[in-house]
């Protein structure tokens, strides 16, 4: 008898659309619900669209100022000027998974509007909804400025906890800064995919530097197009992966924040900002203090990153 072919999610296609969880918002125990059978929650235009491009224009006035957009054209569409996208090397633009140097990664983290939509008021009550207590916003917003390089690799299939740790209901919320379909290499999520518990991974290139693996699991692959003003926030267990970026001289733009339960641990790096710099630098010129140092008053239980869960093996399918 021939034995029976092992499912391998990680080369399943996108089979259907993410579900809008905005009919939920009105009845929390509901939303729960959702969320614990999905691993993830989406909601079409939720956030101020004006307030989302914002933040994409000051990104984009900084790789104006690098010279990395085509000044022929309106510089909100985020064209890229290919010959000086490729004056950097794989390195350059692989370093920290955020698709540019240290050096301009470190003026888009100076920016105080990008660090200021994580606490966004509707964004909060979401997760005090989400939790049934008062959330936790981690500083260590992260954003992607993902350039139209030959060398830059998608983000492989794989769950975040592997790279946060701390409270397991850690929850992500990944905004699409811009208008991102999918050919532009916006977000998928593995429908359900958090009740597999934390999988075993293999070294891959792309953000993060491993991919989950998924032999012999059978989970749906969903995905859509994204508008600015959308959100996609999922568990920490649930496996996700970035689709590749199909069009050749336009930047795909994003950033992610991540929330849990005030009252549960958390891993010492979360408060920590992302990439070598320092809160003194970043926060030089920001004119609101209540979005600076605010976890310092709060007590928590730290805990330590256990990096024997990251293990390695070869993939069996």
């Amino acid at each position: 008898m021939s034995k029976p072919k092992i499912i391998d999610n990680n080369k399943k296609p996108i089979t259907s659309y993410l579900e809008d969880a905005t009919p939920l918002l009105s009845d929390p125990e509901q939303l729960r619900k959702r969320a614990e059978e999905l691993g993830y929650l989406y909601f079409r235009g939720f956030l101020a669209r004006e307030k989302v491009l914002d933040v994409r224009r000051s990104i984009l006035q900084i790789l104006d100022e690098q010279k990395l957009l085509d000044g022929k054209k309106d510089y909100m569409d985020g064209v890229a000027d290919l010959t000086e996208v490729h004056r950097y090397s794989k390195e350059d633009i692989s370093s920290n998974g955020v698709g540019v140097p240290e050096d301009i990664y470190r003026k888009v983290q100076k920016l105080e509007n990008f660090h200021a939509l994580a606490h966004s008021p509707d964004l909060l009550n979401l997760y005090r909804l989400l939790f049934d207590a008062d959330p936790f916003v981690h500083p260590r917003s992260i954003g992607r400025i993902m350039l139209p390089h030959k060398e830059l690799a998608s983000t492989p299939s794989h769950q975040d906890y592997l790279h946060i740790q701390g409270a397991e209901q850690t929850w992500t919320c990944w905004v699409p800064l811009g208008d991102i379909p999918q050919s532009l290499g916006g977000l998928a999520v593995l429908k359900g995919s958090q009740k597999s518990g934390l999988l075993g991974v293999t070294n891959a290139p792309g953000a993060g530097g491993l991919e989950t693996i998924l032999c012999g699991l059978d989970y749906e692959w969903q995905g859509c197009d994204f508008t600015a003003g959308d959100i996609l926030t999922f568990h920490s267990h649930t496996v996700h992966k970035s689709l590749p970026n199909q069009h050749p001289d336009l930047i795909r733009l994003s950033c992610d924040f991540r929330y849990q339960p005030i009252h549960e641990p958390i891993e010492q790096a979360s408060l920590l900002p992302h990439g070598t710099f320092t809160w003194e630098e970043l926060y030089e010129g920001w004119k609101e203090p209540n979005l600076q140092y605010y976890w310092k008053d709060s007590t928590f239980e730290m805990k330590t990153f256990d990096d024997s869960i990251r293990w390695q093996k070869e993939k069996i399918c």
